[in-house]
């Protein structure tokens, strides 16, 4: 349940944003939309019986060749000015050409979304599009996201004008930051930066710990960015102890540098609620175990191993 409405608040701040973005998008794309090398586009010329509306593909150098009109380029032009430029030319033919240029295949302006979002993959832009409708369109976030929501542009595309933006070695990609918590809720409009072909917008995996066993809430619990926690906090998120747990033999099964197996560290949670002993500090990938009164050592073999499989195991946010 509280995944579910994580998700219909995420998805009703992303359809906040859209929608008012997209109306004007669907009537500013012919006007925004530069055309590019690999883009198929169809061009229909009244009174031009040799130009046809069959899909002509703008070349590596992005230029096309239409009957009567000759070569020109296309690269770099909106729709609405290639129209121009090819009536222009067959005015030497035609005394009123009308000319109809559609984008048929939009290839020339990819958009990268990777990481912990719905749908991965390479978006191609038409129009105006922002940060916010990138994410929409690739389905949102997943529940294990991290907070920091990484841009990678050319620095032949527009100034990122985001505090802290950085240029790579290279001098060829400046990469800069977000927070996507901020984003969703809108503290920060500039933030919903519009998108350049090419970008790459890359949402890492948050750091989780476990809580596991006798807890009413058990499952993984993200890490937000510098965040740390204790064995108070995580039994805290997990929303308290179950009446059978046994909270003198709790443990935390944490990875060994090895990565090959966990080593296991006794916490008293009893003598840490009533205050006699101080908490205990936990860390990015740590298992919270809290056996029940009837413990058994195969207890966290068994929870250990679910969560190396990914199975059985409950991403939470708070």
């Amino acid at each position: 349940m509280a995944n579910s409405r994580r998700i219909g608040v995420v998805s009703a701040a992303l359809m906040l944003w859209w929608a008012p973005l997209h109306s004007q998008s669907a009537g500013q794309s012919r006007v925004s939309y530069l055309l590019g090398p690999d883009d198929q586009i169809a061009v229909q010329a009244l009174h031009a019986p040799d130009i046809t509306d069959k899909p002509l593909r703008v070349d590596s150098s992005g230029y096309i060749t239409l009957p009567l009109a000759g070569r020109l380029k296309a690269a770099g032009l909106t729709v609405d000015e290639l129209q121009r430029e090819i009536a222009s030319r067959l005015r030497v033919f035609i005394r009123e050409p009308e000319v109809t240029v559609s984008v048929t295949e939009s290839r020339s302006q990819p958009v990268s979304v990777v990481g912990a979002v719905n749908n991965p993959g390479v978006y191609q832009v038409q129009g105006r599009k922002t940060l916010i409708e990138l994410l929409s369109l690739a389905g949102g976030t997943k529940p294990d996201a991290a907070d920091t929501l990484r841009i990678t542009r050319r620095v032949q595309c527009a100034p990122l004008s985001l505090a802290g933006a950085r240029q790579d070695p290279a001098g060829q990609f400046v990469v800069g930051e977000v927070s996507l918590r901020r984003l969703l809720e809108a503290r920060n409009p500039e933030e919903n930066l519009a998108i350049c072909p090419e970008d790459v917008i890359t949402l890492p995996r948050a750091s989780l710990i476990y809580v596991m066993g006798e807890v009413r809430k058990p499952g993984g619990f993200p890490l937000l960015d510098r965040e740390r926690f204790s064995a108070l906090e995580a039994i805290s998120m997990s929303e308290g102890l179950l009446r059978t747990a046994a909270p003198v033999r709790a443990r935390i099964l944490r990875p060994a540098s090895n990565g090959s197996e966990r080593a296991e560290i006794p916490v008293n949670l009893k003598t840490i609620l009533s205050g006699q002993t101080p908490d205990v500090p936990m860390q990015p990938n740590d298992i919270l175990v809290v056996p029940n009164s009837a413990y058994k050592s195969a207890m966290m073999r068994g929870i250990e191993a679910a969560v190396q499989m990914g199975t059985g195991v409950v991403i939470w946010h708070r």
